[in-house]
């Protein structure tokens, strides 16, 4: 068995052969978490999740990007919809609702959460302001895992020493930091809290070579991120997604293992096994 720690197959894209994408899924032994990002996305994941009586699990979560901004600061078009995920409106955060959804026995963590910088407003001010209502948010959703006692699968793009700070007066949380980019270093801190670090089809075009090689296979988790992110070897396999990109799907994670494991002089199955227990361990599944 491998465990996709986080796809997104409650996400639009999928509505025209959902059932077949998870059917091959879990005939290839495939597990997953779908990852919400929004309260409708993370309510899907836990429909979802519940049809099944193993291998598909939830998240639930607000991503930073759909945190309501501050006032008249207005995105750029780049995220205004998403036609992989659907419409990518702002919401306030509203634990009651998040609450309620964990009730789920088939929800394993409080996620997709964290920090995102990459738009923002120019002038300092406001660029404050957007930062500081990030960060509130954030917070509150990890005092809802720590209530819950659930991990958090943890976005961050451009604000690491933010994410690393806040975590440090944390020190309880545990989780995964999604979709790794930073440095070795930042790896090595993330660690040293507890945390595990998530990989996927980016290390295809984001070179983080030296960090798969020298952190512990015990720190590393693996996942698709579906449906971005097909890895390079998928490419030709993948079904054509909007706009002409190539739908990524659980089922590519082999890819993922294969180029870690080569990268670490390692076997497929080593890579495999190790990380589909630590995926257990931290979910608890």
């Amino acid at each position: 068995m491998i465990i996709d720690t986080h796809s997104h197959l409650n996400f639009k894209v999928y509505e025209n052969d959902l059932n077949e994408v998870i059917k091959r899924t879990l005939e290839n032994n495939v597990w997953m978490i779908n990852v919400g990002t929004k309260y409708e996305t993370s309510k899907q994941a836990v429909e979802l999740a519940e049809k099944y009586n193993e291998g598909v699990y939830a998240a639930i979560g607000m991503h930073p990007i759909h945190i309501n901004p501050v006032k008249n600061f207005k995105i750029s078009n780049g995220v205004k919809t998403d036609s992989w995920e659907g419409d990518m409106e702002k919401e306030e955060f509203e634990k009651a609702k998040y609450f309620e959804l964990a009730k789920s026995n088939k929800v394993v963590a409080i996620g997709e959460i964290g920090l995102d910088y990459y738009y923002k407003p120019k002038t300092k001010t406001r660029l404050e302001q957007f930062k500081e209502k990030q960060k509130e948010v954030f917070v509150q959703q990890l005092d809802l895992a720590e209530e819950l006692n659930l991990p958090v699968i943890i976005h961050c793009r451009m604000a690491h020493q933010d994410l690393i700070n806040i975590l440090k007066q944390k020190n309880q949380i545990k989780g995964a930091i999604h979709c790794f980019t930073g440095t070795l270093d930042e790896a090595q801190e993330y660690i040293k809290l507890g945390f595990y670090i998530g990989i996927n089809g980016i290390i295809f075009k984001y070179n983080i070579d030296e960090t798969i090689k020298k952190i512990s296979l015990d720190r590393i988790l693996v996942e698709t991120d579906c449906p971005y992110l097909t890895p390079l070897p998928a490419v030709a396999l993948a079904k054509a997604g909007p706009e002409g990109y190539v739908r990524n799907e659980p089922i590519f994670i082999k890819h993922v293992i294969q180029k870690i494991a080569d990268l670490r002089s390692a076997s497929f199955q080593e890579v495999a096994d190790k990380t589909t227990e630590n995926g257990k361990s931290l979910f608890n599944i």
